[in-house]
């Protein structure tokens, strides 16, 4: 499908992690993690550009190998107390003259090219300021929200009270953490990815939606990557 959207997609990738040290290297499946999202980004039918930023040697060395843009995070930039957006600002003064960005977390090594490329395409088709990645969530649902048939979010901070109102309510989703896209514009004139009533939900499957924070989310991530690793 042609797209007349020029796309930058960025990996925020810090050296620095509580839960899990080193986390974005770690070798999963023998690969570090970063490079399964590395990976699934080259192979994107619609990224024009893929940038790795961060503050650490050895990931910005397996960024280069892969032969990956990257860019070296300021200090800074780089704390506990950062955020993305600042990250992502840094980013965009650097690279200029796209009209989408596009956010990979490493911590995804399960979301592929076909997730990256559909979530593009509901882009397009919704011509829509923003798209996230979701998935089911059965548990938590004061961190869920709504979505109606076409895909737009809603209720994404709704009260306990309304959250009580609609109980009855068969699916909730949560963001997953995998993709994040927004129109440059937008996310500069609003610091954030969540566009109040013009983000659109792309589904993904809760396997497919593991996002590595501990040790045991890097176990069953592993798990879930043998068995697709076998499958193909």
């Amino acid at each position: 499908m042609p797209l007349n959207k020029k796309i930058l997609a960025v990996i925020l990738a810090r050296g620095g992690s509580k839960r899990l040290p080193r986390k974005n290297v770690i070798p999963l499946c023998k690969k570090p993690l970063i490079s399964w999202t590395i990976e699934a980004a080259l192979k994107s039918k619609y990224i024009d550009k893929l940038v790795v930023s961060s503050d650490d040697d050895e990931i910005l060395n397996i960024s280069n190998n892969l032969k990956v843009t990257s860019i070296k995070r300021p200090s800074e930039l780089a704390t506990d107390q950062s955020t993305s957006y600042d990250a992502l600002l840094h980013v965009l003064k650097n690279f200029t003259g796209y009209e989408y960005i596009v956010l990979l977390q490493p911590t995804s090594p399960l979301r592929d090219e076909s997730h990256i490329n559909q979530a593009i395409e509901l882009v397009n088709k919704k011509n829509a300021e923003a798209v996230v990645s979701v998935c089911q969530e059965r548990h938590n649902l004061t961190k869920s929200f709504s979505l109606d048939k076409s895909l737009l979010i809603h209720n994404l901070n709704k009260k306990d009270d309304e959250l009580n109102k609609n109980s009855n309510m068969k699916n909730f989703y949560k963001l997953n953490g995998a993709i994040y896209i927004c129109k440059v514009e937008q996310f500069l004139k609003e610091k954030s990815f969540l566009i109040k009533n013009k983000t659109f939900a792309y589904i993904m499957s809760e396997e497919c939606s593991i996002d590595i924070d501990e040790q045991t989310d890097f176990e069953l991530a592993s798990l879930y990557m043998s068995k697709k690793l076998c499958v193909n």
